[in-house]
């Protein structure tokens, strides 16, 4: 059998047929696998792990899990499961089944997890909006097709391949490839692509650039990797997660974004890519009250709607405030020309009002001082010239802090 072992997670008192079934397939395979046991409820037997074992690691003792309140037991189980993972020396991978109620249990102790360590959620929620579920990690969800009430012609196929997915990452696992550069982290959307593309191509000969899709999660996982340290400074060109914080959209950050560079105080390059649009789902989906707003249809699931000078002013309060709390170097672009391919003369999302409200909000907040600055360009986002200056400021940037960086003693 392999060195190490998986944990299968699961309530058994609802879910112990197919816990142990996915058991048995990994042993098969030749992989140590242990049924760990998150019910909140009645406890079973069967479990290589006891509900009352992980529910004893919560910080607050096993009492506090087990209250008989549904929702207040299963968040508890949540926190309990989590600590208990984080200290396992011996685990080779994860594997999880639930409903809504499970998979909301076993989440946020996947998430703690370290990256790479495979992760995957056979969950009856897996088809619909797994982004509370999976957050900026690399966890693997796989829909269950039927509910899990037992195992049948359906639930067996699914969780057999689940298994066998598990015992292929375990079996073989990824080994991490040295690469001398720095890694950074660049935001993109597919609005600034031509950007973000440009600079990627300048500074790849020094830099490691991971690319990060601004969809809510995208920037959540990389501060998450700036806060392991694995990431050393950022372009954050692309900040339109605000703009879905602030009108309500289906990609929004949350309260925290920039906050890695706050308390990183690694070098800090932003800019506006994407502020002029919020997200929504497919155009039925987009609010009443927004209805007669400039919406454009991305494509069939997705509807861009243009930020008003409103919006735009908010967001500037909102990002200048947030710049203000980082204590390391920050250069914030201005790109005069517009903030997307949309935003552009001739393009639908074309307003340089709203634009520049966006911009007299961010000078009337912003604390400008040598380490942090504000910076106007005649250009529009996408723009070379305005790609090289994003590039150059980073550049600076990080020479002066690596410079500047204490040296350990000789």
């Amino acid at each position: 059998m392999t060195t190490g072992c998986v944990y299968v997670l699961g309530t058994c008192d609802t879910k112990l047929a197919e816990l142990t079934y996915i058991r048995q397939i990994l042993l098969d395979g030749g992989i140590t696998a242990r049924i760990v046991d998150v019910s909140t409820r009645s406890h079973a037997g069967h479990a290589d792990i006891s509900a009352r074992t992980v529910a004893a690691c919560h910080p607050q003792g096993e009492s506090h899990v087990f209250t008989g309140h549904r929702g207040h037991s299963i968040t508890a189980m949540a926190e309990a499961l989590r600590h208990y993972l984080v200290t396992r020396t011996d685990m080779r991978g994860v594997i999880a089944i639930g409903g809504s109620g499970g998979t909301a249990l076993v989440a946020p102790a996947l998430q703690a997890l370290p990256l790479g360590l495979p992760k995957l959620v056979v969950s009856t929620v897996a088809s619909g909006n797994t982004a509370p579920y999976v957050g900026g990690t690399d966890i693997a969800m796989l829909y269950s097709v039927t509910d899990m009430e037992g195992l049948n012609r359906i639930s067996r196929i699914v969780l057999c391949n689940a298994a066998h997915a598990m015992a292929g990452m375990v079996r073989t696992p990824c080994q991490p490839v040295a690469d001398p550069r720095p890694a950074i982290g660049l935001t993109m959307f597919g609005v600034t692509t031509p950007c973000v593309n440009h600079i990627v191509q300048r500074l790849s000969d020094r830099f490691d650039c991971l690319v990060f899709h601004a969809t809510g999660t995208g920037g959540r996982a990389m501060e998450r990797l700036a806060d392991a340290g694995v990431i050393h400074g950022f372009i954050d060109t692309t900040l339109t997660e605000f703009c879905d914080l602030v009108a309500g959209g289906i990609f929004p950050c949350d309260s925290d974004r920039l906050g890695a560079a706050i308390r990183t105080r690694l070098p800090y390059v932003g800019s506006c890519g994407g502020l002029d649009m919020v997200n929504f789902g497919a155009r039925a989906t987009v609010p009443e009250h927004y209805r007669a707003r400039v919406l454009v249809e991305h494509n069939p699931q997705i509807t861009l709607m243009r930020t008003s000078a409103a919006e735009c002013q908010a967001m500037g309060h909102m990002i200048g405030h947030q710049l203000n709390r980082c204590e390391g170097e920050v250069r914030f672009l201005y790109p005069e020309g517009g903030f997307s391919i949309l935003d552009q003369p001739g393009a639908p999302f074309y307003d340089p009002a709203a634009d520049e409200a966006f911009y007299a909000a961010l000078v009337e907040t912003l604390e400008q001082t040598p380490k942090r600055q504000l910076i106007r360009l005649p250009h529009a986002i996408n723009d070379p010239a305005f790609a090289d200056a994003l590039a150059h400021e980073f550049s600076c940037l990080f020479k002066e802090n690596t410079e500047n960086a204490p040296h350990p003693p000789q």
